[in-house]
């Protein structure tokens, strides 16, 4: 493999994950403090995973069969990147929450092709692809330290000077622009020119026959559901328990410093358990994690339970794009990954978003006439007994399955 291949590879995952990162572990935070309330969060936090229902099968139906690849790329990424900066000056939830759902329609296709692009044109995918994966992880913790960086100069409460809004959302969109033009870059990945059907997509769906990956599929989504507890509320958390809002973004790098390590142990990891062991080890994090998060305390420790992110989501997510690519056949790899990212990143996180902004307003208590209180014990505690359950059933009813090539 040309090593310069792998490099641009590197790159397009580094600015691929810096466009999620930039906005997604601060932004509840900042919409929670313009008067958005939990429930009207979740919808906005749902419309990416609404675009992962929506978009991604077309999108690998047209990599799999009509476009190349690299050049959707590129139309994706700098439609996102003014979307983007549209959505920062935003501040009435109606508009917001449309410019966020038309953002989302067109970056959910780009987390399924950019896994495709990659297991295309890596040798020996199942082992390297973590490899490269893992610079996705080293540009969400950049954009984070960038973002930290920025608030140190402009606090968030102001805005970036002359800009306003979110800066979270600004830092965005000017690297999707980026992203945008750098995939002009990318390898050339023309379309498959044979397949047993034109559908790519729905020999995809066929491979739910099987009785395991069918159960990893279930599992997989209920898992997903899950993860957005992270998501949409550990800033809030972590400035309930006393983190100051400016350092929320390097804090929360913390949880993806810890998957660089994961990240490079994969391979050692799948050689020596398997996909079945290596995504149990991954899901038993998850009600750990949480379990911390419930207790809330001392939040050194909670602080330090963020590390756990790593083996939450490399050893589940990451694992399961590999487990598709490899029991998926070459013609249909694009619109597989785009079936992983639908049930996942998609039907998953969007149920996720919505539950996870009901809990949160379940079990707020109002004190006086504006000021509220979450009891983020009982929050914590649903995703803690849901993610138990799927990681007993994962074990005992998944089998690993023979890899096509």
């Amino acid at each position: 493999m040309d090593s310069s291949v792998r490099w641009r590879l590197s790159v397009m995952m580094f600015l691929q994950y810096m466009v999620w990162g930039a906005w997604s572990p601060v932004l509840s935070a900042y919409l929670e403090r313009i008067g958005f309330s939990g429930t009207q969060t979740g919808w906005v936090y749902a419309m990416l995973p609404l675009g992962c229902m929506i978009a991604p099968f077309i999108g690998g139906q047209l990599a799999d069969r009509y476009v190349a690849t690299e050049k959707l790329l590129v139309v994706l990424h700098l439609a996102g990147g003014v979307l983007l900066c549209a959505m920062a000056g935003a501040v009435s939830y109606h508009p917001f929450l449309i410019l966020m759902f038309g953002w989302s329609l067109v970056y959910a296709p780009t987390l399924a092709l950019t896994n495709s692009i990659t297991f295309h044109h890596l040798p020996d995918a199942e082992k390297k692809f973590g490899l490269v994966r893992v610079f996705g992880t080293l540009g969400w913790i950049a954009v984070g330290l960038i973002l930290t960086g920025l608030r140190k100069i402009w606090p968030e409460a102001g805005g970036l000077p002359g800009l306003g809004g979110a800066d979270s959302l600004w830092l965005a969109g000017i690297v999707s622009l980026a992203l945008g033009l750098f995939c002009v870059a990318l390898p050339r990945t023309p379309p498959a020119k044979s397949g047993a059907s034109p559908w790519a997509f729905l020999s995809a769906l066929k491979m739910l026959r099987d009785p395991s990956f069918a159960l990893f599929i279930v599992i997989a989504f209920i898992v997903s559901t899950e993860l957005m507890f992270y998501y949409v509320l550990t800033a809030p958390f972590l400035q309930a328990i006393g983190v100051n809002s400016d350092n929320v973004p390097a804090v929360m790098t913390i949880a993806q410093t810890a998957e660089i390590g994961t990240m490079l142990a994969l391979p050692w990891m799948l050689s020596n358990w398997g996909v079945r062991k290596t995504m149990v080890a991954g899901i038993l994090s998850w009600p750990i994690r949480y379990a911390v998060f419930a207790y809330g305390q001392p939040t050194g420790l909670v602080i330090a339970a963020l590390t756990l992110h790593g083996l939450c989501y490399v050893c589940f997510f990451v694992v399961a794009y590999i487990h598709v690519n490899s029991v998926a056949t070459p013609d249909i790899r694009a619109s597989a990954q785009s079936l992983i990212t639908f049930v996942t990143l998609g039907l998953g996180m969007y149920i996720g978003s919505l539950l996870a902004g009901w809990i949160r307003d379940y079990f707020t208590d109002s004190i006086g006439t504006t000021a509220q209180m979450v009891n983020y014990t009982k929050v914590f505690l649903v995703p803690c007994v849901l993610t138990t359950v799927c990681a007993v059933v994962f074990f005992f009813g998944f089998k690993d399955r023979v890899i096509h090539r």
